[in-house]
């Protein structure tokens, strides 16, 4: 399975992450961008978020005033298939390798885009880890950076290994 980095976003903290054109991955995520909550968010083992575009564009046609980047992501997708996504995925995009390691908890900054947001991405199974949800991946995933390195706008990104 593979697709297409369809944008690249870093803040200086918060939400929305704005578009870069390129970027260099390193262990601690993506060299520039910043968190306004670093206790709840970044590290080696959420060193970058992932979000499927066309989870974005699931919440657009239901009204939430979205786009790519809205929702913290650094690495916006096309292709990828958010539904076969699962803890232990290894992704290689760029000369960049990341393994996924968990969901992504929404937090209260999504609020900005309506209160009802986060029952949208994220719910009970998804919580209890079972990917059989309707809505799994699309509050993101959370990855840990393999192998650092460059990544620019539509590079691939694709499956390289699913460890279970």
């Amino acid at each position: 399975m593979h697709g297409t980095v369809v944008q690249i976003n870093t803040s200086f903290g918060g939400v929305p992450k704005y578009p870069i054109p390129e970027c260099t991955v390193t262990p601690l995520g993506v060299e520039g961008d910043h968190h306004a909550h670093p206790q709840l968010h970044g590290g080696p083992r959420q060193a970058v978020l992932i979000v499927a575009s066309e989870a974005i564009e699931e919440l657009k046609a239901k009204g939430y005033p979205v786009f790519f980047g809205a929702l913290g992501e650094n690495f916006t997708t096309r292709g990828l298939d958010r539904r076969l996504l699962r803890i232990g995925t290894q992704l290689r995009t760029g000369e960049a390798l990341f393994e996924i390691t968990r969901v992504r908890v929404p937090c209260s900054a999504l609020d900005v885009y309506g209160p009802a947001i986060k029952q949208e991405i994220y719910d009970k199974q998804i919580k209890a880890g079972d990917p059989q949800s309707v809505r799994w991946g699309m509050s993101g995933f959370y990855c840990a950076v393999l192998v650092p390195g460059r990544v620019r706008f539509n590079d691939i990104i694709g499956v390289v290994a699913t460890l279970a």
